[in-house]
């Protein structure tokens, strides 16, 4: 089913309130030293950006913690063998509401974690639905997918396994986290007043992709110019200004994984670092990321929080180079399009290989055949298709994003920017459910863990289907053609 809000409609009809993240096409280089950018940003600061104006636009923001209050397990690593044993920084929800002209709501939230599952994303999503009256459309949950962050409900479910204590508290924390962004909603919606808002682009380049490069080789390889393998670099910003000019909201984008950090304290990893960053810079803003498709990217080199702080510095670099250029106005008003698609999986195991591989001296193997077997003793059989969620925003006359679930490679990225080269994209990942990797059809045939073993940890049954790539694709050229 999709759903579509235009500004011609009121707020109870199918036709949208958007609102869009304006997302592009990488391509610049990074050229200046940091040092140039803040003189750059100290002599021009808010010069080229936009102050409100006659336009009719709105926002409103609000952040509150979510740092797990107790100890309990960490996601992200299936090596993790213990709960967390302090904390770094701490982990945020934060809350951008846009409103256009015509009184249209769009509501961004990011969260500082690995992911969330089909579950607790309905149950935030219906309860922001009726308190605001909002179509699903009108919501978007984007998570930054930082490995130093708790496990989320049944997000990589057949990852780990823990005592009925974690497991308590691995419940109280969803519980926790779903009333968490309810309320940091209702904040934003109370901050809504008069705004402008614009947009730009740099870009960032310490992602490689892991598939094509070794760890060990990276800096050399780097050196020589000699790195190998797609890349999305583009660092997307979309910026929102009070009726005084003051900076408000700093939404930015990155294509690359948080996985920088491997210990077991809680942080966002570079992104964490990237907002503290920026928000240090500049204090009257809230800093938010939105992840790009950067499941076949990693930030390298890594391990250490130096190198974590490193990469947060090098994005807020990008933002502030965007800030002190020529930033293009949002004129016009939201449009938001969402569907679920039924998307394939490859051929499913027979119970009778179930039963064996529920016997497997692999645990992870042998952990999602009992969980599959579960399914099916309640079901009655294994779901050849998985809900699949496709969202596009326009914000304005110009902006558009799409919005994908899921760990996806940056293969989709660059298709569709290059495939609908009329407009600037931003394209985001890791949103509204992250229930797998996302391979393109190349990834999938080449295999590897992006292409197949990623699917055991997540309990999927199986690969996905050859038919993905394109089934994606073409969901999210129609829902851009229908905004």
């Amino acid at each position: 089913m999709t759903t579509v809000h235009s500004s011609s409609g009121s707020k109870s009809q199918t036709t949208t309130r958007g609102a869009v993240v304006r997302f592009f096409q990488s391509g610049l280089c990074v050229v200046a030293a940091r040092i140039s950018v803040l003189a750059i940003v100290l002599l021009y600061g808010g010069h080229a950006a936009a102050v409100a104006d006659d336009s009719g636009w709105q926002a409103g923001v609000a952040r509150t913690v979510i740092t797990p209050q107790k100890l309990m397990w960490m996601s992200g690593y299936a090596s993790r063998d213990k709960p967390a044993e302090g904390k770094l920084h701490d982990l945020w929800a934060k809350a951008l509401v846009m409103r256009d002209a015509g009184g249209h709501d769009a509501v961004l939230v990011t969260l500082d974690l690995i992911g969330i599952d089909r579950d607790t994303s309905r149950e935030i999503c219906e309860t922001l639905q009726t308190v605001h009256g909002l179509q699903r459309s009108q919501i978007a949950l984007a998570t930054s997918h930082t490995h130093t962050g708790p496990v989320v409900g049944e997000n990589l479910g057949a990852m780990y396994s823990y005592g009925n204590d974690q497991a308590a508290l691995v419940r109280d924390y969803r519980a926790f986290l779903i009333q968490s962004v309810v309320d940091v909603v209702a904040k934003a919606y109370q901050d809504v007043a008069p705004a402008a808002l614009s947009y730009g682009r740099d870009a960032a380049d310490f992602a490689v992709n892991r598939r094509n490069n070794r760890e060990p080789d990276v800096p050399a390889l780097r050196e020589a110019g000699q790195l190998q393998g797609p890349v999305d670099h583009a660092a997307p910003v979309l910026v929102v200004r009070g009726s005084d000019g003051t900076l408000k909201t700093i939404v930015f984008g990155y294509a690359c994984h948080a996985t920088v950090l491997s210990f077991f304290q809680w942080s966002g990893d570079w992104p964490g670092f990237a907002q503290i960053e920026i928000e240090r810079r500049h204090p009257t803003a809230v800093a938010m990321f939105v992840a790009g498709c950067g499941a076949d990217q990693n930030p390298l080199p890594r391990r250490t929080v130096e190198l974590a702080e490193e990469y947060g510095r090098d994005t807020a670099d990008a933002v502030d180079r965007v800030l002190a250029s020529d930033m293009k106005k949002v004129t016009g008003s939201l449009r938001t399009a969402y569907r679920e698609i039924d998307l394939a999986f490859g051929e499913l195991p027979s119970q009778e290989q179930l039963e064996l591989d529920a016997s497997s001296d692999n645990v992870y193997i042998a952990r999602r055949a009992k969980l599959l077997l579960q399914t099916i003793a309640s079901q009655g059989r294994l779901a050849a298709t998985y809900p699949y969620p496709v969202q596009a925003w326009a914000i304005g006359d110009d902006a558009r994003t799409v919005i994908l679930g899921g760990e996806v490679v940056v293969d989709f990225s660059l298709r569709l920017k290059a495939e609908i080269a009329n407009r600037d994209l931003w394209i985001a990942g890791y949103s509204n459910d992250v229930m797998a990797y996302i391979p393109s059809l190349r990834v999938l045939r080449e295999g590897g863990y992006e292409g197949a073993s990623s699917m055991i940890y997540y309990g999927q049954p199986t690969i996905w289907s050859e038919v993905v790539e394109e089934h994606i694709i073409a969901t999210a050229k129609s829902l851009l053609e229908s905004l």
